[in-house]
């Protein structure tokens, strides 16, 4: 029986490289790879070996045969995918791993972030070259989006820590956390220590609407809203109040608009066996939130969310979710071959049932076949159960409210010609306690770098840190992750980034294009401990990991965040 990749893939393609049929489409070298949802099992050429699922960090690769319920919808979408995307399998030119001459001796390079990015940077860098890795964050604890941005009832998805677990711990590898470069130490200095500097920070801006009332309070960033639920140090418990909202708008319908109105709605039972913030935790005990809308400018086709994410909406126990009912959404669902009406509400109820083209790899909009199509007035309080409203060509232009967000007034857009949206003069009150926007991030100029105002990242070519204006490289400075291509691609897509910005490093290396270090490692430590006596390293984090097990083990979780940077440092103390 063949095997099925499902909702938990992660896209690093670990299990491309172990496939002896080379049945696992699209690979880091098609075009396709990082753009599709996830990776997919040919059935018809997949000799059921296994070893994708033993290679899988995050346990997304299981038998076809052993999916239940409406987990079985991803051995269609396998299939399926294959149907639009035919391939004879073929090996390409084999690859070699990289290696640096020993003359060139031993390299020391500075990463700065430890999240995916930097993960997969250090790991390729510690497996090629004998290089001293330096890693540098902000915070007192490792792991950036995949700590902080992954939501908590994505288990499986932060398994994929594990693998960097041994990096982070290989004894050519210090780490120095709680140290914030551009504000601690500089540039100029890592560069003066090291032979390269990595930067692997993100984009740590928010998009904002540009709307009037855009600030009140019970307006937030989704960074904020997710960040309040996993612990980010950086997020007050009192972020979020759920006090004073029955309906919750989310502008945008991405996987992290999605994750926020799942776990909005999601019983809180259900998360107090995650890692989930205990003060997120306490406030969803109290929450009265009924019902969620998400709402996009475009139509469904354009809807931003992947279809494993919304499958997984779909199956959330005792929420109904519903498409607000408009003519030209309506036609979008019929067009992409899927029915609509009451006769079909069943299948869109949260046994997750989807019938017709919806389990197949076609439209956005094909997955909306058979919920149900209802007329909405948000300007009436919620009625019972809970629900969650997919809402279409409306776009917010304005939060008003006493002291605090009380509506949001939307304006319904229609489609062009030329395939974008248009206002078109028809507006509405929405009745909303709490609005958070969900429309991308941004990133944020760093000390001492170029960077690209247009792109929203470090200027870079191909990894290289380069002059906007004369396009020249900045010696020994290199860029990943979300920093280098813009907040796109999920957690895998660092792999294929990293090894692109490694080559480059390396190949900079070779023809000792590198600027040798003006001070040694000792050296550098000394400065971090005398700029930061508050630093955290390796014996620190591992107090704090223990920390956070064991009060975890006591409650039946997998660990129990620590969500103050006073309380991580002092766990680490108690090492």
């Amino acid at each position: 029986m063949a095997y099925a990749i499902t909702q938990t893939c992660c896209n690093d393609a670990s299990c491309v490289s172990v496939c002896p049929v080379n049945c696992i489409h699209p690979t880091p070298e098609e075009p396709e790879f990082g753009t599709t949802d996830m990776l997919y099992i040919d059935p018809r050429a997949c000799i059921d070996c296994g070893a994708c699922a033993d290679a899988c960090p995050v346990d997304a690769v299981f038998p076809v045969d052993r999916l239940r319920g409406p987990d079985t919808v991803f051995g269609d979408l396998n299939r399926d995918w294959f149907r639009d995307h035919p391939s004879d399998h073929a090996w390409g030119a084999p690859g070699f791993p990289r290696s640096l001459p020993g003359e060139l001796g031993t390299l020391r390079i500075a990463v700065v972030g430890t999240g995916p990015s930097a993960g997969y940077t250090a790991q390729e860098l510690l497996r090629s070259t004998s290089a001293e890795i330096t890693m540098i964050d902000r915070l007192p604890v490792t792991g950036g989006l995949l700590r902080h941005g992954v939501a908590p009832d994505h288990q499986s998805t932060k398994r994929i820590a594990e693998s960097f677990a041994s990096v982070f711990h290989d004894p050519r590898l210090r780490m120095h956390l709680n140290v914030e470069v551009g504000t601690d130490v500089t540039h100029r200095e890592l560069a003066a220590h090291h032979h390269a500097v990595v930067y692997a920070v993100g984009a740590a801006a928010d998009r904002r609407l540009g709307i009037p009332g855009e600030d009140l309070p019970g307006s937030l960033p989704a960074t904020a809203f997710v960040g309040w639920y996993n612990a980010d140090p950086t997020v007050p418990a009192d972020a979020v109040d759920l006090s004073a909202a029955e309906r919750v708008v989310v502008v945008g319908n991405g996987n992290v608009a999605v994750d926020i109105a799942r776990i909005l709605l999601t019983d809180p039972d259900r998360l107090a066996a995650t890692d989930i913030a205990d003060h997120a935790l306490a406030a969803l005990r109290r929450s009265r939130v009924r019902e969620v809308v998400l709402l996009a400018r475009r139509g469904p086709d354009q809807a931003a969310w992947t279809r494993a994410e919304f499958l997984a909406l779909l199956r959330l126990p005792g929420v109904e979710v519903v498409v607000e009912d408009h003519p030209q959404v309506r036609a979008a669902i019929e067009a992409a071959g899927g029915g609509t009406g009451g006769e079909a509400a069943e299948a869109g109820s949260a046994t997750g049932s989807v019938t017709g083209p919806s389990t197949g790899a076609g439209s956005r909009a094909a997955l909306l076949a058979g919920l149900p199509l209802v007329p909405y007035d948000g300007a009436a309080e919620p009625g019972p159960g809970r629900r969650i409203v997919l809402r279409f060509l409306s776009a917010p232009v304005e939060l008003s409210g006493e002291g605090r967000v009380e509506a949001l007034t939307v304006e319904r857009t229609a489609p062009t010609a030329d395939g974008r949206v248009e206002g078109t003069g028809v507006t509405e009150a929405l009745r909303t306690g709490l609005v958070v926007r969900s429309i991308g991030h941004r990133g944020v100029p760093l000390p001492g770098l170029p960077f690209d105002e247009r792109a929203g990242t470090v200027a870079h070519r191909g990894g290289r840190v380069v002059d906007p204006g004369t396009g020249r490289p900045l010696p020994g400075a290199y860029v990943v992750g979300w920093a280098k291509r813009g907040p796109a691609g999920g957690i895998g897509a660092n792999r294929a980034c990293a090894r692109e910005t490694v080559d480059a490093l390396l190949d900079d290396a070779v023809a000792r294009a590198l600027p040798a270090p003006e001070a040694g490692r000792r050296d550098f430590e000394r400065l971090v401990r005398h700029r930061r006596p508050d630093a955290v390293g390796l014996r620190e984090l591992r107090a704090v990991d223990r920390a956070e097990r064991e009060r975890g083990a006591a409650e039946g979780r997998p660990r129990v965040k620590l969500a103050t940077v006073p309380e991580l440092l002092a766990a680490g103390r108690r090492r």
